[in-house]
């Protein structure tokens, strides 16, 4: 049951015992009242009867009862007084027959007239004993409210209180855990909305437990991976110290350039795969123009493709707009090139394609290099893996940090055999638009190439 269902429940529980409760207290005093009152309207009445027999001459005129609150008045039809139930109150005789009301000695009455006989009798009550009897019988009836009130407070404080305490426990069963408890939340026994929340919150545990998963696996990978340049290095530094001739000194520089090359180069991808794997998409995604990027990152690719004697070619649609990661998207391009050039050989040929349509941006890097085998491909993403027998050097993260950015943009990639039968070709699709994460992004062939307005050839 939902916590806005039991709370409805419980509090429409608490609120109906309390008017049934009160209800019956209320009947009680009010059967009590209207008993004394009916019981005080036949005491008049007979007083009343006793002194109409009086005016009537029926029986010898006594003095007032006490407990009479009727005046009763009575004149001839010569206007002359001839009854006065109440000797110490005189009240003027009422102009009109029926109800009225008169002031007498500062008190306010209220008089009934009418004719019996040729006698005008008039009967009067005070104001102030209606008023009273009023006050008595809205007091009688509001005990029972005032009683019941604060009962249905402390009710109503108790019964929500047993509603809300799986919140409580859940609070502290979050509290009572260890830093490096990524076992999920329990839900059984959770209200509706608390069990939403707890399994959004299981499911963060889950992504987060993945994330330090994989975080750990590379710091391990990582460490495994620098030791051997490291330990190089240290070689190369002592060769450098033990030179005898300038020969051999300017050997061992040359060698512990290279190496420092090779570690700095592999402590950035490092650092470009730590910082892609942990990137704030909400912060870094932004509205970027990929022909710009590309020709940027193969200006930059010219120096090396012409050190391999490479023919290097990119075939751009003049403005490819896209929502994306900027920096990511600069890597992606740089390592694909860069894999390229360097796993192709000498007077090779290496092809960049890009072009759109109104959802998707597609993207293919074509080179004549010996190819990559059918069951080679879906490994070479992984992280430090490289093909065996490969003679060029490499770290091992450039296609990693390839799929990583793909995957960051919910974008697509594959690899297939070059057109020429000689290479490899990859094939990017990348949405235009940053999509909301629902589920898996459907699978969607390569859009006919359509270049708006003249392409371009670097």
């Amino acid at each position: 049951m939902s916590l806005r269902s039991r709370l409805l429940l419980v509090l429409l529980s608490a609120i109906t015992l309390t008017i049934v409760i009160a209800t019956g207290a209320t009947y009680y005093w009010a059967r009590h009242e209207i008993d004394q009152l009916l019981d005080y309207q036949l005491r008049q009445q007979a007083l009343a009867l006793r002194d109409k027999a009086t005016v009537l001459g029926a029986i010898v005129v006594t003095e007032p009862d006490p407990e009479q609150d009727f005046v009763i008045q009575a004149w001839d039809w010569r206007g002359q007084r001839v009854y006065l139930s109440h000797r110490g109150v005189l009240l003027p005789r009422s102009d009109t027959l029926g109800y009225s009301d008169i002031r007498a000695d500062s008190v306010d009455w209220r008089v009934y007239a009418d004719t019996l006989g040729a006698h005008l009798i008039q009967i009067a009550q005070p104001m102030q004993l209606r008023r009273e009897l009023a006050r008595q019988a809205v007091q009688k009836i509001l005990y029972p409210l005032l009683w019941a009130l604060p009962a249905l407070v402390l009710l109503i404080w108790w019964l929500v209180g047993k509603v809300l305490a799986p919140l409580r426990e859940l609070a502290g069963t979050i509290g009572a855990r260890e830093v490096g408890h990524m076992t999920a939340l329990p839900i059984a026994g959770l209200p509706s909305e608390t069990r939403l929340m707890v399994e959004a919150l299981n499911d963060l545990i889950a992504r987060l437990k993945q994330v330090l998963a994989r975080q750990r696996e590379f710091m391990a990978d990582a460490a495994h991976e620098l030791r051997t340049p490291l330990t190089a290095l240290q070689l190369q530094t002592q060769l450098l110290a033990r030179a005898q001739s300038d020969f051999d000194r300017q050997e061992a520089i040359t060698e512990l350039q290279a190496g420092v090359s090779r570690s700095s180069h592999l402590v950035e991808r490092l650092l470009t795969y730590a910082r892609l794997d942990t990137e704030n998409e909400d912060s870094s995604w932004e509205q970027l123009d990929l022909t710009e990027i590309s020709r940027e990152v193969v200006g930059n690719c010219q120096a090396l493709a012409a050190a391999h004697a490479h023919h290097l070619r990119a075939t751009l649609a003049p403005s490819v707009l896209m929502e994306g990661n900027q920096e990511g998207l600069r890597s992606l391009l740089e390592n694909l090139l860069d894999n390229a050039l360097r796993y192709t050989p000498a007077s090779g040929h290496v092809a960049l394609d890009l072009w759109m349509d109104p959802t998707d941006v597609f993207l293919q890097v074509t080179d004549s290099g010996p190819g990559i085998a059918t069951e080679e491909r879906r490994r070479v993403f992984d992280r430090f893996y490289r093909i065996p027998g490969t003679e060029a050097r490499g770290t091992g993260l450039g296609l990693a940090i390839v799929k990583r950015v793909v995957e960051y943009h919910d974008g697509e990639i594959k690899i297939e055999a070059a057109p020429s039968g000689s290479g490899t070709r990859f094939c990017l699709r990348l949405p235009r638009r940053r999509k909301l994460r629902t589920g898996p992004s459907e699978s969607h062939g390569p859009a006919p190439r359509t270049y708006p307005g003249e392409v371009r050839s670097l």
